[in-house]
């Protein structure tokens, strides 16, 4: 059994979609840096970083980094369709998802920690920093909508990984008002993606509202 560290709104949930897809036994255990408690303590015997998602894997590894979760369970369950069969297909999938993760995630965690990202204390310094990496991440996102094209979706007739990480990661810091604005068609996949009966379901858990 597969067991997945996250919390609700949190990166976890394309991971959780992803583990649904493939039809694999897991459990759920709630942790978060922002949450203290035993989830907490069991996710920093496994990630020393406290990142979620992290997945323990059944032979007892374990993995973080969603975008490496993602490929891994794509390549592990390939019924599942995670990634696509064609390989010119999947090797541009693989770039989309560490596209989003190195691009967008990590602009995400700038915005909401910029006190890490800065030597001045000030609030106007943090600010200054939170308001470059936000700019930033828009523009990644817009870079990522010109790139890959939705046929109906990112992964092809059906949604995949691609889509999976791409319509949560864009669920934070504005993402989803700046795509709406200026690139509409790729916030109408977003949209698409997320009413689909395979990611619905987990978006009404994580995202009630």
């Amino acid at each position: 059994m597969y067991t997945l560290y996250g919390s609700d709104g949190s990166g976890s949930a394309s991971a959780e979609i992803a583990l649904l897809r493939c039809a694999a036994p897991f459990r759920i255990v709630r942790a978060a840096s922002w949450e203290p408690g035993p989830g907490l303590d069991e996710l920093a015997c496994v990630n020393p970083l406290k990142q979620i998602p992290t997945l323990r894997l059944p032979d007892g590894s374990v993995l973080s980094e969603s975008a490496a979760i993602l490929i891994h369970l794509g390549l592990s369950h390939p019924d599942a369709e995670l990634l696509p069969n064609d390989a010119g297909l999947r090797a541009q999938t693989i770039r989309g998802l560490v596209f989003i993760a190195a691009n967008c995630y990590s602009a995400i965690s700038v915005i909401d920690y910029p006190e890490r990202w800065t030597t001045d204390e000030s609030k106007a310094a943090r600010e200054h920093v939170r308001a470059g990496a936000r700019a930033r991440l828009h523009a990644h996102w817009q870079i990522f909508a010109d790139q890959f094209a939705a046929y109906p979706f990112l992964g092809g007739d059906s949604p995949g990984a691609l889509d999976y990480l791409a319509a949560v990661v864009s669920k934070w810091s504005g993402a989803r008002a700046y795509l709406k604005a200026h690139r509409p068609e790729f916030f109408a996949t977003l949209e698409r993606i997320e009413r689909h009966a395979s990611v619905a379901p987990v978006f009404a858990r994580h995202w009630p509202h």
